[in-house]
Formats: structure tokens, C-alpha cells, sequence
């Protein structure tokens, strides 16, 4: 079976000595690869609760990427137990890849790359993987570092292995060689491994010394756990970190009733709004009616744009710096959306047998809603995006809930223009 399929089926259908004697009796890089698809504070607990000297071995299994992840989780003094445990000369490189933030380019890096050297021969390159092949994440590329430590160039390993032995690496190298700083946002890392169909990403430094590779795998799973929360963010909760399933419910309600407690606060003033206007529905009762029908439809619409500009931004069709191109194809669109529901409105409030004037009120209100809702649901994600909050933030509840108290005033005051009132 696959490490991940042991860490999923097998390991939870045992009690936890069985699972501390099923780790011990794999070989170590397999107990270490298993634990990699764990969450944290499970890894910790196997690892501290296994004989010491097979803990260490397994430890020092794992990929540097994961150890990261699992060093960064931990309280100080448990972190500086399992430190011990490390080799020093990996435990020098956790330690400086630990500086980098947890979403960056040098938090997701592995130091297990294969490097070599420009003046090497095709021959010298090929076994030298065979010396250090087993322990690298990846073998297909061989990053060319100079004296400094600098990427100066990355060769593959099929032009290497069909090459003449005797052929210099300079001759076989790609000098330019595409990178990430790593001060890097992992999604951006995501983006450059999809654009260019690479299998890893060397990270650099601002000097251009090579600090690491970033996998394609790991990038997947970035990429999973960032879907995640825009899809929950979406949809107006705080993201959770735990599967469905294993979450409590008390993870579960703090996720949820905040946001909940925000629109519901938002949401009072569209009821704010209503009394404001209390004595004018007071003589025109018909205008109630339609209210649902316009602030629905209004907010249908800023969630439809929100949605098309969240997802944009996350794939890098849209920046900030395209503001002015956005209003302008929102405002062509949301104009032609609102034309097509006022004609709509207009028709169902002829069809009800009200008056032409309140029908016309209907219609007009349903364009300048529709209007102002597009923009405000293409904008909101745009400037949050500006000021460093995610986008996904500005979730389909919220885009709804603020377009609501402003689109019955809206209505309201069209209503006044039309009827005179």
C-alpha cells in the first residue's frame, strides 16, 4: 500500500499502541513518508511516543518541507526537543527555512535537490545521483550552483543521461533558469509551475543563492487547502482546518457565528433603511411588493461579479492595476443585465395589474440596482486584494448584505422621482 493510503485506512483502524508498533515495524523512510500525510499534532505524538532512537530515525526521514511544517506547529519546548533530534547539518537548514513566512516560497522549500557543478562532466553528474539520488526529492532536474552557492544554471537529467559522459554540464545547462524569490506567495509559486509545466521551482535568495525546490506535489496540496478556504469563504465562513467530519462542533459554531453575527448586524440596515421610508411606503403599499424581487436580484448579481473577480484574481487574469478596465466592463454589463431584468421587472409588475407609473419605478430601480451591484461585487475583491485582504473575503452574504440597504434606497428614491411623491 501507499504511505497515504497506510496514513488514512490502515493507521486510523488501530488503537494507538498498534499504531506506534505498525510505525516501528516499517522501514524508517516509509514510517516517515506516512507520517508526512498526518496532521501535526498527530505526527508529534507518534514520533514522541516511539522508542527515541527510532523516532530519530524517522524523523530524520521526513522531507524538509514537512519537518518544517511540523517544527513550525509545535509550542517552543516541544519544537526544541525534536530538534535534538536532528543531524546538525539539517538541522542548520530547518532552521533557516523556518525564518521564511509559512506562506512563502521559502516555507513550502525542500532542501533535498540535487546540486552540481558547471565544470563537471555528463559522466561525473550521473554518478554523483547515484550517490545522492535516494535522499532527493526530485531527480529530473540538476540545479548548477557555483562556488557561493548561486543558481547559474538547471540541467536535466534525460540530456544528461544521453549526453557523451565526457561532455562538459556547461554545454547540456539552461542558463536561464526560471525561479522564485523566497519571499514568494505560495500562490504565485503555483502559478509559475503551472504557466511553465515545471515538476519543482528552485527558491533563491536576494543574493540569487539557491535555498531550495518547491515540488509540484506540494504545490497541490497548497493549491487544494487555498480552494478550500476561498470555497468556504465563499460562502461566509471562517476557514477550518480540519475535515468536515473531524471537526467538533465547537470548531464548527466559532467558524460560523461570526460571520453570521456580522451580516446579521449588516443586514439591520436594510431594516434601518424600510422605517427610514416608512411613511412613503405608508402611501404607496404596492412598492413593499417588489422590494424582495429587486434587493434579490441586486444582490444575485454583485455575487455573480464577485465570484467572476475572486477567481480571476486567484489566477492571475485580474490585478488591482486593471481597476479602471473592470468598472468599465462591469458598467457595460451590469448595464445590459439591468436593461434585461427592468424589462423583466416592468412585466411582472404589469402582470400583478399595478399602475404604469409604479411599474416604470420598478423597472428603472431594477437598472440602477443591477448596475451598482456589479460594480460594487467586481470592486470590493479588487480593493481587498489592494490593501493585502483576500478576496475571498468579500463573499457572496457580504457582497449581498451591502448591496441590500443601498438598493432599496435606490428604489425608494427613484420611486420618489417617478410618483412625485
Amino acid at each position: 500500500m501507499e504511505p497515504y493510503d497506510l496514513a488514512t485506512t490502515v493507521l486510523p483502524g488501530m488503537g494507538r499502541e498498534e499504531q506506534l508498533e505498525f510505525l516501528a515495524s516499517l522501514p524508517p523512510g516509509r514510517a516517515a513518508e506516512t507520517l508526512e500525510h498526518l496532521r501535526p499534532d498527530q505526527q508529534y505524538w507518534l514520533l514522541h511516543h516511539l522508542p527515541e532512537d527510532r523516532g530519530r530515525e524517522v524523523l530524520n526521514e521526513m522531507s524538509s518541507d514537512a519537518a518544517v511544517d511540523l517544527l513550525l506547529s509545535l509550542h517552543p519546548r516541544q519544537r526544541s526537543q525534536l530538534l535534538e533530534w536532528i543531524a546538525p547539518q539539517y538541522q542548520e537548514e530547518l532552521r533557516r527555512l523556518m525564518a521564511y513566512p509559512e506562506n512563502s516560497a521559502g516555507g513550502l522549500a525542500t532542501v533535498d535537490y540535487i546540486a552540481v557543478r558547471e565544470y563537471w562532466t555528463a559522466g561525473e553528474a550521473i554518478e554523483h545521483v547515484r550517490k545522492v539520488g535516494r535522499e532527493a526529492e526530485l531527480v529530473y532536474y540538476l540545479y548548477v550552483l557555483d562556488a557561493q552557492g548561486h543558481l547559474v544554471g538547471v540541467a536535466s537529467l534525460r540530456e544528461v543521461l544521453l549526453a557523451d559522459p565526457r561532455t562538459p554540464l556547461g554545454e547540456l545547462m539552461k542558463r536561464e533558469v526560471i525561479s522564485v524569490p523566497a519571499q514568494a506567495d505560495q500562490e504565485e509559486v503555483g502559478r509559475i509551475l503551472s504557466r511553465y509545466d515545471l515538476l519543482a521551482l528552485p527558491v533563491v535568495d536576494d543574493a540569487g543563492r539557491m535555498i531550495g525546490i518547491v515540488t509540484v506535489d506540494d504545490i497541490l496540496d497548497v493549491m487544494e487547502q487555498e480552494a478550500t478556504e476561498d470555497v468556504q469563504r465563499l460562502g461566509g465562513v471562517q476557514p477550518v482546518a480540519e475535515p468536515y467530519m473531524e471537526a467538533s462542533l465547537g470548531v464548527l459554531f466559532r467558524k460560523r457565528v461570526g460571520w453570521l453575527m456580522a451580516l446579521y448586524v449588516a443586514e439591520a440596515l436594510t431594516g434601518t433603511v424600510m422605517r427610514h421610508y416608512e411613511s412613503f411606503i405608508s402611501q404607496v403599499v404596492a412598492l413593499a411588493f417588489f422590494v424582495p424581487l429587486l434587493i434579490g436580484t441586486g444582490g444575485n448579481a454583485g455575487s455573480q461579479a464577485s465570484s467572476l473577480i475572486i477567481r480571476a484574481l486567484a489566477v492571475g487574469e485580474v490585478t488591482p492595476a486593471h481597476v479602471l478596465r473592470v468598472i468599465w466592463r462591469e458598467s457595460r454589463l451590469g448595464l445590459a443585465l439591468g436593461l434585461s431584468m427592468g424589462a423583466a421587472g416592468v412585466l411582472r409588475a404589469l402582470l400583478l395589474g399595478t399602475a404604469g407609473s409604479i411599474a416604470l419605478t420598478v423597472g428603472l430601480a431594477q437598472v440602477a440596482i443591477v448596475l451598482w451591484a456589479s460594480l460594487a461585487g467586481a470592486l470590493l475583491p479588487l480593493l481587498g486584494k489592494k490593501i493585502g485582504v483576500d478576496p475571498a473575503v468579500f463573499s457572496t452574504p457580504l457582497i449581498a448584505t451591502a448591496t441590500d440597504a443601498l438598493g432599496l434606497i435606490i428604489y425608494f428614491e427613484i420611486a420618489r422621482l417617478v410618483l412625485g411623491l
